[in-house]
């Protein structure tokens, strides 16, 4: 199997624009409708949310590009398991909100989407 990576790369890099730019219509383009996110509240339970909320949520709040906020966001790894899935690990930061999601794709016929995504939350002091 040839394992073309790039393509890939482009969702994940789109994703990074959207929550930099918070950018509601770019996250919500580049998730599956069905998509679902998680973490862990500080009170120990799953918390589940709809990829329009997350989307929603994310333009409602200032972004870190209206705020000037220095851009630093990465992709981990990231692995193809077949021509459809791939799976992968990446990092970004709102200040003082550091961020490490989890974020699984396939492709389907409109091409590459984040079908979930499970993340941690740090907040450090600034």
């Amino acid at each position: 199997m040839t394992v073309d990576l790039s393509t890939v790369e482009a969702v994940l890099h789109a994703y990074f624009d959207g929550l930099h730019d918070g950018d509601a219509a770019k996250l919500k383009a580049i998730f599956h409708a069905d998509a679902h996110l998680f973490n862990v509240s500080s009170k120990g339970a799953i918390v589940v949310t709809s990829r329009d909320a997350f989307a929603d949520g994310v333009a409602s709040r200032p972004s870190a590009k209206s705020q000037g906020l220095a851009r630093e966001d990465w992709i981990e790894s990231l692995e193809r398991s077949g021509p459809e899935t791939a799976c992968a690990t990446v990092r970004c930061q709102i200040p003082p909100r550091y961020f490490t999601d989890y974020l699984t794709l396939a492709k389907g016929p409109t091409g590459w989407q984040i079908v979930s995504k499970t993340y941690h939350t740090d907040l450090r002091a600034a």
